[in-house]
């Protein structure tokens, strides 16, 4: 089994970070609250460098973050688009992007899995969220041609989560009134800490150095 994948492709190498991340700008990642990511993004019908810029700044705002995915919206961007450099639950990593992303609908009757999750716009808040243990999304890349990505486990709750954010919902959405509540007390006493280190990340020099670790990274 390939180590990589790459835009639904396997890979024999590829970099500690995506090539667009080092060609991007670190951009704001909106909050939940804000109205850009509490209503539907529009469709990409602009393929082009604006786009492919786009692209570039989503990258390195995630990895400044320390995320495992980000949706145009989250950096105030109403498109149907997202990014992600994410793991699956056997240690295989994804890397990258799709535009108007439609995930499919999961078989009736199979079962949901708990596994705790995060968000870059809900900083410093996780919590256990029910998804399907399988994801397929069918999409376009940055050029407009057709693309389809698949993934299980961890990965796959990345692909639904972040389709979730281009129909203008957050994670939070899922959740009942008492969780919601408890996970915007978990903000309350974090949301401070989590921004200093992104801004300490985003100061820095050089390329930030980022470890790849197989989970628990907010989205």
């Amino acid at each position: 089994m390939p180590r990589v994948f790459v835009q639904g492709s396997p890979a024999d190498h590829y970099p500690r970070h995506a090539p667009e991340a080092g060609r991007g700008a670190v951009r704001r990642i909106t909050e939940t609250g804000e109205e850009v990511l509490h209503k539907p993004c529009r469709d990409v019908t602009e393929f082009g460098p604006d786009l492919a810029a786009l692209i570039d700044d989503m990258f390195r705002t995630m990895y400044v973050a320390e995320g495992a995915g980000l949706a145009a919206n989250q950096v105030g961007v109403g498109l149907r688009l997202f990014v992600y450099d994410c793991p699956d639950d056997d240690g295989v990593r994804h890397v990258g992007h799709i535009v108007n992303p439609v995930l499919e609908s999961a078989p009736a009757g199979r079962p949901l899995l708990d596994d705790v999750e995060g968000c870059l716009s809900v900083p410093g808040a996780v919590m256990p969220v029910p998804r399907p243990e399988r994801a397929v999304v069918r999409g376009q890349d940055k050029d407009g041609s057709p693309i389809v990505i698949e993934g299980t486990g961890y990965f796959a709750r990345c692909l639904a989560h972040e389709t979730d954010h281009t129909h203008g919902f957050v994670y939070l959405d899922r959740l009942s009134s008492r969780e919601k509540r408890d996970a915007l007390r978990q903000v309350a006493d974090r949301r401070d800490e989590v921004l200093a280190r992104r801004s300490a990340r985003a100061a820095l020099p050089a390329w930030p150095q980022r470890g790849f670790t197989p989970s628990g990274r907010p989205w």
